[in-house]
């Protein structure tokens, strides 16, 4: 199934890139479309959307049960709709992610900006089977088998998927607040500035001290 992902990448890809970006960029007069923000926001309403879709998958499966088996008259690629979501949800979340740290960290942290991203990730997938085993240990009670049982014809996944799906509402909510907050530099346009700034003093510059404001080097010939 991990294919419909994939495929779900590729084609998003191309229709941001192709589609959504132009379009945008005429409306907002930005070039870029939409934001790194803006496009993370919308990673996480689509993630958002796949986990719906997985507990309402997962509802039809457990109504579509056959009798004293352990299968599900179900066809698998009712699955793909989740797939093709979380496809779309990587697209705006993770690569708007590794823009928005090369594109707002200097030359020289840029390396580590793209670090923490990948490490973020990292820690998702620790906090997400820590969440598992959580959920397990607290509705597994007596003879409860709980939601995520070794049978899972026995459980409620539909209502673990609703869990993590409220889980990132929640983090939207956050999301949004300090998106709101945060004011976007343009590290680009400030080193050119600088360059220039350079240039039109005749490759003389004072470099002034940050707590200060005072000369640490001063009138110092690059010749």
């Amino acid at each position: 199934m991990s294919i419909f992902d994939i495929c779900s990448v590729l084609i998003c890809t191309g229709i941001y890139r192709k589609i959504i970006v132009p379009l945008a960029g005429r409306l907002s007069g930005n070039p870029r479309g939409i934001s790194e923000l803006e496009r993370m926001g919308i990673g996480l309403i689509f993630g958002m959307l796949s986990m719906v879709a997985s507990g309402i998958t997962e509802i039809v499966r457990l109504r579509n049960i056959i009798p004293s088996q352990k299968t599900s008259s179900m066809s698998i690629f009712y699955q793909i709709p989740q797939y093709v979501l979380m496809g779309a949800s990587e697209v705006f979340m993770y690569v708007g992610q590794l823009e928005f740290f090369n594109g707002q960290a200097p030359d020289g942290i840029k390396s580590f900006g793209s670090s923490l991203c990948m490490a973020s990730m990292s820690l998702g997938n620790y906090v997400s089977s820590m969440l598992v085993n959580i959920i397990m240990e607290i509705t597994a009670r007596g003879h409860d088998k709980g939601w995520i049982p070794e049978n899972l014809n026995k459980g409620h996944m539909d209502r673990f998927f609703f869990l993590l799906a409220g889980l990132v509402a929640f983090d939207f909510v956050i999301y949004l607040f300090c998106a709101k907050c945060y004011k976007s530099i343009n590290v680009e346009g400030d080193q050119e500035e600088l360059e220039l700034d350079d240039a039109n003093n005749n490759s003389k510059v004072v470099i002034k001290s940050a707590s200060k404001g005072q000369p640490l080097i001063t009138e110092q010939d690059w010749s």
